[in-house]
């Protein structure tokens, strides 16, 4: 291996640069939280209002060179494109960004069926890690409720999610919530769209046993809270996950954008790259 290799930096296009996430990976990168890689674009849509300021500057550190810019084509010399934008989007840029041969890390929620189908049509062509939430400690929490829900599976116990976000948040439950829900279907062998229950209001009758039960609660700056309750009787086992500040998230992210360069086509998710 040269010097020119060794010392070669990973090249990240960030898209949705402008929103709070996009500044925070930006952040990371700026202050070298994660080693070997550097900043290539920032990019967000075309009417955002900071369209032509440094990305640097954005993301409260030093200038980084690098204006926030719309289009997909600022991304064309990058290694792997960050993608934390509106899930209306982020679907038609895999099919772009697949075109143009592109590793890509999608941490946007929300994705309805057919734009999860778009992103996994694009995984065809290129690497894609995809997932709900991209701190390493939920992804943990992920493997956890599985095993907990298959090892408690008709036994008594009522599975319940309680998710806690700031007032900004546009999608409910959060794709966290329903990634958590997820895991404990499979975990109980059952069809999560079948046993999902999403609030309580009126005389609704007694709880079934299958059901797993969404409580979404809205306020303030809350980063993410997330709290699974398996209620039995005489006792409740809770397994929780508060994130306070969302570097965990953009660490998260940047961990995957290292591990998915190189990597042959496919769906990757986030426990691909933690090894769990």
């Amino acid at each position: 291996m040269n010097s020119e290799t060794e010392n070669r930096k990973l090249k990240i296009a960030i898209l949705g640069a402008g929103g709070r996430m996009g500044r925070m990976i930006i952040g990371c990168i700026m202050r070298g939280s994660v080693s070997g890689i550097e900043l290539y674009a920032a990019i967000d849509r075309n009417d955002h209002p900071d369209l032509g300021k440094d990305a640097g500057s954005l993301s409260g550190c030093d200038p980084a060179g690098i204006a926030l810019s719309s289009g997909l084509d600022a991304a064309d010399g990058a290694d792997v494109v960050i993608d934390f934008s509106f899930h209306t989007s982020t679907a038609e840029h895999s099919r772009i960004l697949a075109e143009k041969g592109k590793a890509i890390v999608i941490g946007t929620t929300g994705l309805s069926d057919d734009e999860k189908g778009m992103v996994a049509e694009a995984a065809k062509t290129v690497p894609i890690v995809t997932a709900p939430n991209m701190s390493v400690g939920m992804n943990l929490l992920f493997s956890l409720v599985e095993q907990t829900a298959a090892a408690l599976n008709g036994k008594g116990y009522d599975l319940e999610i309680i998710e806690r976000h700031h007032r900004k948040k546009k999608d409910s439950p959060s794709g966290t919530a329903l990634g958590l829900g997820e895991a404990a279907a499979r975990g109980l062998g059952s069809d999560l769209s079948k046993v999902s229950l999403h609030g309580r209001e009126g005389h609704v009758g007694e709880r079934t046993t299958e059901e797993i039960g969404f409580h979404a609660v809205r306020g303030g700056d809350i980063v993410g809270d997330h709290t699974v309750l398996f209620a039995g009787e005489g006792e409740c086992i809770e397994l929780s996950h508060r994130a306070t500040s969302r570097e965990a998230f953009a660490m998260g992210a940047l961990r995957a954008a290292v591990w998915v360069e190189g990597k042959a086509p496919g769906l990757y998710s986030m426990q691909d790259v933690l090894g769990i």
